[in-house]
């Protein structure tokens, strides 16, 4: 499972970290970018997403949703029991989390142990959130 990196090292670290990531991003969407119209249209309902969602997901790159499973261990969710349980629901919940702008805030949340009081404030997947917390099963033990 992906978690959502630290603040902590060098800023030469740092940032070459954020290049790479940018990087994997750009390479991930311009071979999606790259296919034929018909293959995209096939991967796309393999993946029960539009063509225009899949474009967005490979540009976004595939750490793109890392903030909300970071957020549903915060907010004592098991992300793989989620998924299991709930494998759409989950889905769409990547897909508003890749195109979140609140990213800045809700990594600076997690980073102060604040994301499970604040979220609500500003989350896509709050009401998701809070009808998961709300299932015993998918609590982590």
């Amino acid at each position: 499972m992906q978690t959502v990196p630290h603040s902590s090292g060098t800023i030469a670290s740092r940032l070459l970290n954020w290049c790479a990531k940018a990087w994997e991003a750009t390479v991930e969407g311009d071979v999606i970018g790259s296919l034929d119209d018909q293959a995209l249209r096939e991967i796309a309902r393999d993946c029960c997403v539009t063509p225009d969602q899949l474009l967005q997901l490979a540009k976004a790159g595939p750490h793109a949703a890392d903030e909300m499973i970071a957020l549903m261990t915060a907010l004592n969710i098991d992300p793989d029991e989620a998924a299991h349980a709930h494998a759409f629901q989950f889905r769409d919940m990547q897909i508003t989390c890749s195109a979140c702008t609140s990213k800045d805030r809700c990594r600076r949340d997690l980073a102060r142990h604040a994301a499970d009081q604040e979220y609500i404030h500003y989350c896509g997947n709050a009401e998701h959130l809070n009808g998961m917390r709300a299932e015993p099963d998918l609590l982590i033990a």
